[in-house]
């Protein structure tokens, strides 16, 4: 019967990609690759941590392989999996929307299935109410398409998606572990909370069923809601549209009852950094908050010419030298004049109270911003997981059939050098939900913060 099933499934992917056109030709397959390349070796920031003979031959490869894709799907496939080779969340390859209308994530006609990466572990954490004793929430799937799920991730997920962090990368592979066309397959074993093994085949197609268990959170761009001891809870849901300064300016006299306070950044995947830094001018007492260092390549061609016969040695006491070599091994940067914002906040105006900032994987770019302008701040403390790992400003540009990449070009760290471009700003207090947070419908994170904020509170008398 194994013999039987993967050739079975082979059938029905090539079934199911029937359904997408072939609409970019050969010659335009390789001018899109080739473009991306191009912008890649002239603009990517991170050049300088690829490994370029590996980045090169890929390259070379891929010339062959984008030629021969079947349809615009396969085309934009390839592309993602030579960009995900580059290691960076701002550095990514979009579908056409003419394809990404046809792909699937979590709808599977009678089933519906949410995953989430829990300890390194596929796990349902929520499906469509009809199948929720059928497929129990804390359900851990096993076996994907006959492989364990780890070599499943491995193999046929993971190398498709562009991440900084290789737990972000865990968490998106696994949240998008089933996603396909319309018609596909997937046949999975799983292991139900109670540890009964049960296997199941599903196949994409849209579920009409609107109730989900648990139920879909509706979150707005920013919300309020109070706890014990006068602790006000203020989530920041993004920095992407400006109305959240004024309706964070409309909540503020209400916030100013606040004896301690809860900034909550789990869902905020960023947006413009200016938008964060004038909310947290009313949270800091300074008059001057420190934002990250910035850098980005610089291009010299006629150094770059000379770098080719200049060897290290050379460039002892010899900055014409320097410049050439940096130049030829594309290492030549521009950094940035530094200088910090002013608060130009007055002081009764603010709110200083003992913050608790609750951060996790998906407090991302422009909220990592946020993070770096507060990290001096003594009366805050950071609490929950390493953030997402990934800011910059991308250069976008189209490609053929529809699609679109972009490119990180600009380097970001704390002022005084650290990194923490791929590896997430590190919570004071790490904090992790468990399958049983979930289960139990537990927020671990935000019962700590309140432990904590309590905790200081009765520190202070």
């Amino acid at each position: 019967m194994k013999k039987l099933f993967l050739p079975l499934l082979l059938l029905l992917a090539v079934a199911a990609n029937a359904q997408i056109p072939n609409t970019i030709s050969a010659a335009d397959k390789v001018y899109g690759l080739s473009k991306f390349w191009q912008e890649v070796n002239y603009n990517f920031v991170y050049l300088d941590k690829v490994d370029r003979a590996k980045w090169e031959n890929d390259y070379r490869q891929a010339i062959t392989k984008v030629q021969h894709t079947q349809n615009d799907y396969e085309y934009y496939r390839e592309l993602q999996k030579l960009c995900a080779s580059l290691a960076d969340g701002h550095t990514n390859i979009y579908m056409p929307k003419s394809i990404d209308s046809l792909l699937y994530n979590d709808m599977f006609g009678k089933y519906r299935i949410y995953l989430t990466n829990i300890d390194n572990k596929a796990i349902i954490t929520r499906t469509n109410l009809s199948i929720k004793d059928e497929v129990p929430v804390g359900s851990e799937i096993i076996e994907v398409n006959g492989q364990p799920t780890a070599d499943y991730l491995k193999k046929q997920v993971m190398p498709y998606i562009a991440s900084s962090t290789d737990y972000v990368l865990m968490d998106r592979a696994v949240s998008t572990m089933l996603k396909g066309l319309k018609g596909e397959k997937y046949t999975i074993k799983y292991r139900t909370p109670k540890g009964k093994l049960k296997e199941l085949t599903l196949t994409h197609a849209k579920t009409t069923e609107q109730e989900v268990y648990p139920a879909l959170e509706q979150r707005e761009l920013l919300e309020l809601k109070w706890y014990p001891n006068q602790t006000a809870y203020l989530a920041l849901n993004g920095f992407h549209d400006p109305k959240i300064n004024e309706m964070f300016l409309e909540k503020l006299p209400e916030l100013r009852k606040a004896k301690s306070l809860i900034v909550d950044l789990r869902n905020n995947g960023g947006g413009s950094t200016g938008i964060g830094v004038q909310i947290l001018s009313y949270l800091s007492p300074d008059t001057l908050l420190y934002g990250s260092k910035n850098a980005t390549r610089k291009h010299l061609a006629s150094f770059k010419a000379w770098g080719v016969f200049t060897e290290p040695k050379d460039t002892a006491n010899d900055v014409w030298a320097a410049t050439s070599l940096k130049a030829y091994q594309d290492k030549l940067t521009h950094t940035f004049d530094y200088s910090p914002a002013r608060n130009e906040v007055s002081r009764h105006e603010k709110l200083v109270v003992p913050t608790a900032i609750l951060i996790g994987h998906k407090t991302a770019s422009a909220a990592e911003d946020f993070l770096i302008y507060a990290d001096n701040q003594k009366h805050m403390t950071k609490i929950g997981e390493n953030s997402f790992g990934s800011t910059g400003q991308p250069f976008m540009f189209d490609l053929p059939g529809g699609g679109n990449a972009r490119i990180c070009t600009k380097k970001d760290t704390y002022p005084d050098g650290r990194e923490f471009v791929g590896y997430g700003v590190k919570p004071d207090v790490e904090v992790k939900m468990t399958l049983q947070d979930y289960i139990q419908k537990k927020d671990p994170v935000l019962d700590r913060a309140l432990k904590h904020l309590k905790e200081q509170k009765l520190a202070a008398k």
